[in-house]
């Protein structure tokens, strides 16, 4: 995640040996290690993955939030499936504030990103969008308060 074209630029590395054969498309080749070779790096993603994998494997039976839910009936309506539910796209700071892991893995964090290339970038957003929802969870507390 440190630079996200480097997938890219295997893939179309491996695609242009596919499509021109050898050996034009050893230079495709030799520009991806380059590339490669020249990109910043960062583990944080397989460290997410590792910890999201051993979560799934240690809570796969733990129960969806019900807000998540979907509620094609009037009896899941009426149990509280959907209750809630924020669509990011309806609002203004386009950040939902809910939780949408189960509840023994609350606030749990995985991705940690470094200040390498990128993902420098990635932690700003991750900050800017922490911070929205703390203002979102602040307005909706005031409101709560006033009624």
């Amino acid at each position: 995640m440190a630079d996200p074209q480097a997938l890219a630029v295997t893939i179309a590395a491996r695609d242009a040996i596919d499509f021109l054969g050898m050996p034009e498309g050893g230079l495709a080749l030799a520009e991806a290690v380059v590339y490669l070779a020249l990109a910043p790096k960062s583990n944080a993603l397989y460290a997410a993955y590792d910890q999201v994998r051993d979560d799934i494997q240690n809570t796969a039976a733990e129960p969806v939030p019900l807000h998540l839910r979907n509620a094609p009936t009037g009896l899941m309506k009426s149990v509280g499936y959907g209750k809630g539910y924020q669509y990011a796209h309806d609002l203004e700071s386009k950040v939902a504030d809910m939780q949408c892991l189960p509840e023994n893995l609350r606030d749990r964090v995985y991705y940690r990103p470094t200040p390498e290339g990128a993902e420098r970038e990635f932690a700003e957003r991750l900050n800017q969008i922490r911070e929205r929802r703390k203002q979102a969870s602040h307005e909706e507390k005031k409101g709560k308060d006033k009624s």
